[in-house]
């Protein structure tokens, strides 16, 4: 294992800001897996560091192949993770809107413009990421729709579901429309958990990626297949949006199949404690994304759900 600076700010005032990456094997650029670009992803960062932990032990055995390189970045965004804070301290700008950079721009199109170069020329990358609304997701790998996605490679990682989805103009600055454009093969992958640890979809997520990685002929890895994935498109799931704010009171959670009717969660009023609201299953589904915060406000979606097939 090789740890490195992949790129750095000097700072006058206190530690430099830097993006480390760990590197395994040698050989051509094969993978790159990128965790938190986001100060509250906390599992992404945790996911990446029981990966460098596997790969360090896999690499002393000889289990990666030669002329196969892989790097690891845990964190692009190291100084909000430190005062918990979601985007970057000073200007609350998205590092994952940024790419893929610009070297003369404002301090997060720099860090962007930075580590894209460092990256841009791996052939699969793979980035731990997480959803702009508070919740937990099932477990799944997540593809843009940009004409160089690939369903057949998706499914070699043996996850439970690949969401397809069309891209929106701000799609264009994320990192993984910007590998995807510089002929990499991308993937987004979801644990179920952002700000919390979830020690079982970590380890689906590690699995997956090894499995994902011996399928290539990139490292030797004998485990679970996972699952026959299910391709989704976004477009097709169903939103359930609340119709009144307050106490948001979970029934049903993340992986729940529920029946057409049945109740998913109340919505409370904070200071009578009456149930004002009780969103229900508009179909036979799958519970897919569910909020998980305390507090929800009116037109939010707080669920989406997997319509099942007849």
């Amino acid at each position: 294992m090789q740890k490195k600076v992949i790129y750095e700010i000097k700072s006058l005032y206190r530690d430099d800001f830097q993006v480390m990456g760990y590197e395994f094997g040698s050989g051509e650029n094969s993978v790159c897996i990128v965790g938190n670009t986001r100060g509250n992803e906390i599992q992404q960062i945790y996911v990446c560091s029981q990966l460098v932990k596997r790969l360090k032990a896999m690499e002393e055995e000889g289990k990666i192949s030669e002329g196969h390189k892989i790097l690891v970045i845990p964190s692009i965004n190291p100084y909000s993770v430190n005062i918990q804070k979601r985007f970057w301290t000073t200007d609350n700008t998205d590092i994952n809107r940024m790419f893929p950079g610009y070297h003369l721009g404002e301090t997060t199109q720099r860090i962007a413009a930075g580590v894209f170069e460092e990256i841009k020329d791996y052939r699969y990358g793979m980035q731990f990421t997480s959803f702009y609304m508070p919740g937990k997701f099932t477990p799944h790998v997540r593809m843009m729709k940009t004409g160089f996605e690939d369903i057949e490679l998706a499914k070699k990682f043996g996850m439970p579901y690949i969401i397809l989805r069309n891209t929106r103009p701000y799609d264009t600055t994320t990192l993984n429309y910007n590998w995807q454009i510089w002929e990499t093969n991308a993937f987004s992958i979801y644990t179920t958990s952002t700000n919390s640890i979830d020690t079982a979809s970590e380890k689906m997520a590690i699995r997956s990626v090894l499995t994902f990685m011996n399928k290539e002929g990139i490292v030797e890895y004998q485990g679970h297949d996972g699952y026959i994935s299910s391709v989704v498109d976004d477009r097709d799931m169903i939103s359930v949006r609340t119709k009144m704010s307050g106490i948001f009171e979970e029934i049903v959670g993340v992986g729940d199949e529920v029946e057409k009717g049945q109740p998913l969660a109340n919505i409370i009023n904070p200071y009578e404690g009456e149930i004002v609201e009780t969103l229900e299953a508009p179909a036979d589904s799958i519970v897919f994304f569910a909020h998980d915060e305390p507090i929800t406000y009116a037109n939010t979606a707080v669920y989406k759900l997997i319509v099942k097939k007849a």
